[in-house]
């Protein structure tokens, strides 16, 4: 995707996190936020601070995992699921950190939620 066609999209799916969740627009945090929850698998429920950072951990690993980055060792005894590195992820621009990151994002919305 273009950076173009990623911001479109981005947006599309942005209005349609909101109007789901009767919220404000969602940033990049909230999208990692509610990826992380949908990957616990655990339901919605209220969470620390240190476990929604967890949280957002999770989903960043999903997401890189989807690219190769990351493989999923497994959950622990709490059913957190635990993943390792396994090729190191380039040294993306702050610009290219962010059009990379909304790309998967989307990819994960359009592949595992639909």
């Amino acid at each position: 995707m273009t950076p173009a066609e990623i911001n479109k999209k981005w947006s599309e799916l942005q209005q349609r996190i909101a109007e789901d969740f009767d919220s404000d627009i969602p940033d990049v945090k909230v999208m990692l936020f509610l990826i992380g929850v949908q990957e616990l698998g655990q339901g919605p429920r209220k969470f620390s601070k240190r476990q929604k950072e967890e949280l957002m951990h999770i989903a960043n690993c999903k997401l890189f995992s989807m690219m190769g980055f990351y493989e999923l060792e497994g959950l622990d005894q709490d059913g957190w699921p635990h993943w390792k590195l396994v090729k190191v992820i380039p040294n993306y621009t702050l610009l290219e950190q962010e059009m990379v990151l909304k790309s998967l994002i989307i990819n994960y919305f359009e592949d595992e939620i639909n």
